[in-house]
């Protein structure tokens, strides 16, 4: 087969090779792994995480300045490879004969964004596929019957690019083969055209003071669809083994206060650990953007911490902090709503994909118990939190965002303001924080004692990426969750230490090193100290 015909069977349209191998690095990563750049933040990020950068991308871009930990370039960053570049350099006889050539006979009117780039070396993929349509386009003019002087001595030129680059428009001819290959595969074996599926599992071996060595196991396999790409449908199953760690059997004694579960707030503990055998539903929500800058989320399960009180350094137990109180602000975010989800709805508005967004949300816990003569359960009953939260984003460096919660909680009114802050030291440091405080009223039926506390919470933390190897994630935070001088004889103060570490694509682990003092507030506990290696499987 001649190299004109193999051309003519697959470039049906020569602008559109030309333009799209300039694309060549992006589409490989889909159809060619053995290609790609590493995936690794992408698929190890927990789903609140997933969820919330699909949310921005998809529904209000600018809000994903906002969301980093483990996304696109922001803890990781992703390497390109260029072992594969042979450059044609500006200056070359080539370059120059094949740029006017193309001016000439207007091939290609250049890339994507208006620019023809040709103050720049070309790699040789982008150089055959320019040659390759230009030929075509010749050659076409030669076989309608074209006798002009200039094109036959456009012709000359061009047999002589051809040889000179043969092997690099046979190499050209090759991955069109493998991507047509590829692509029947992938079509044959996708498992759905609108619905990905994603698969976490988490495995920790935890040790830690008055307590035995553990194995802690959590799964979660979940299905992310979208029906239009301007909507997004999670659906999320969730099993473990019921693991428990040396914080959380510290916290769980007498009336566990402070616990992973615990009945006031969450103060620490892993935040993976305690999760039921049985297969359950964890998330169920449907967004959708009824205008440009609005996305509104309803669902019969859902999670706060999916919506507000984010922070690009500790909130996704998978990669960084694995501490549920370094994950959010126990204040905003309710243990008793957030630790199993409820039906409700969300809303965040970017007015103009400015710098200011707002976000609200309402979520009852027990929405699903009918308990017509009682004030618990339904929509509008005991529990609910509905919380709204103010982010400003006055540039690149600084993220604010202001915060309150009102909830009723086991016969408890609750109100609690916060702040959530950071500041990006440079590229790959940044310092971070949260405190709030609110009061907690009335007479709690899950511990059967009348409150009136007054607390607040702070926590402060330093974060970075690439520290000793590239691609490692690491952090270091303490604070105290639930400051209250009726609450217990003491006050709990926790810290934790990690080391992200990536092995694969698919598995990471991560060492962790927390102490925590006078757990659920109690002096008598003395000091814990734990130490777990994580390890995450994404698949």
């Amino acid at each position: 087969m001649s190299v004109k015909q193999c051309l003519r069977q697959r470039i049906y349209i020569p602008r559109l090779l030309a333009g799209g191998l300039a694309s060549w690095s992006i589409f490989s990563q889909t159809c060619l792994p053995s290609l790609a750049n590493s995936l690794l933040p992408q698929k190890q990020l927990s789903l609140a995480t997933e969820f919330s950068f699909w949310q921005a991308k998809l529904l209000l871009h600018s809000d994903s300045e906002s969301i980093n930990v483990g996304m696109d370039s922001d803890l990781r960053n992703q390497q390109t490879s260029v072992s594969e570049l042979s450059d044609v350099k500006p200056t070359d006889w080539a370059y120059q004969a094949l740029r006017s050539l193309i001016e000439r006979y207007g091939v290609i009117s250049g890339y994507a964004d208006g620019t023809f780039r040709g103050n720049r070396p070309l790699s040789r993929y982008e150089f055959a596929a320019a040659l390759a349509a230009t030929l075509d386009q010749v050659e076409s003019l030669i076989a309608n019957g074209e006798d002009d002087r200039y094109v036959q001595e456009d012709a000359i030129v061009l047999r002589r690019l051809q040889t000179d680059y043969r092997l690099a428009l046979e190499d050209l001819q090759q991955r069109l083969n493998r991507i047509d290959r590829r692509t029947i595969e992938l079509n044959a074996n996708q498992f759905s055209p609108t619905t990905k599926l994603q698969g976490q599992q988490i495995i920790a071996l935890s040790d830690g003071s008055d307590a035995n060595k553990t194995v802690i196991s959590r799964s979660r396999l979940t299905l992310s669809t979208s029906f239009n790409q301007q909507d997004l449908l999670v659906t999320q199953l969730e099993s473990g083994n019921n693991g428990g760690d040396a914080t959380g059997l510290a916290q769980q004694e007498q009336r566990n206060l402070l616990g992973v579960s615990g009945f006031i707030a969450n103060g620490g503990g892993l935040d993976y650990a305690e999760v039921e055998p049985d297969v359950k539903l964890r998330r169920l929500y449907y967004t959708f953007r009824p205008w440009q800058d609005v996305a509104l989320t309803v669902g019969a399960k859902m999670l706060p911490r999916d919506f507000i009180d984010r922070n690009r350094y500790a909130n996704n137990e998978a990669i960084d902090f694995s501490s549920s109180f370094f994950l959010n602000n126990p204040l905003i975010v309710q243990n008793q709503i957030d630790r199993n989800g409820g039906a409700g709805a969300a809303i965040l508005w970017n007015p103009g994909g400015g710098k200011l967004t707002l976000r609200s949300l309402y979520i009852a816990a027990d929405a699903n118990l009918p308990n017509a003569n009682n004030t618990e359960g339904g929509l509008f009953s005991d529990r609910y939190q509905a919380s709204v939260e103010v982010e400003y984003l006055p540039n690149d460096q600084i993220a604010l965002r202001l915060q309150y919660t009102n909830a009723l909680i086991n016969n408890t009114d609750i109100n609690a303001f916060g702040i959530n802050a950071e500041y990006s030291l440079n590229r790959n440091t940044g310092i971070f924080g949260r405190f709030g405080f609110g009061s907690y009223n009335g007479f709690n039926t899950a511990i059967n004692e009348n409150l009136d506390l007054h607390p607040f919470s702070w926590a402060i933390g330093l974060g970075t990426r690439n520290f000793m190897l590239p691609g490692t994630v690491a952090g270091i935070a303490f604070g105290q969750p639930f400051v209250s001088d009726n609450l217990g004889s003491a006050t709990q103060t926790n810290l934790e230490a990690f080391y992200n570490l990536q092995l694969s694509d698919n598995l990471s682990i991560s060492p962790t090193f927390s102490l925590v003092t006078n757990p659920d507030n109690d002096s008598s506990k003395g000091t814990i100290w734990q130490s777990t290696l994580r390890s995450v499987f994404s698949f």
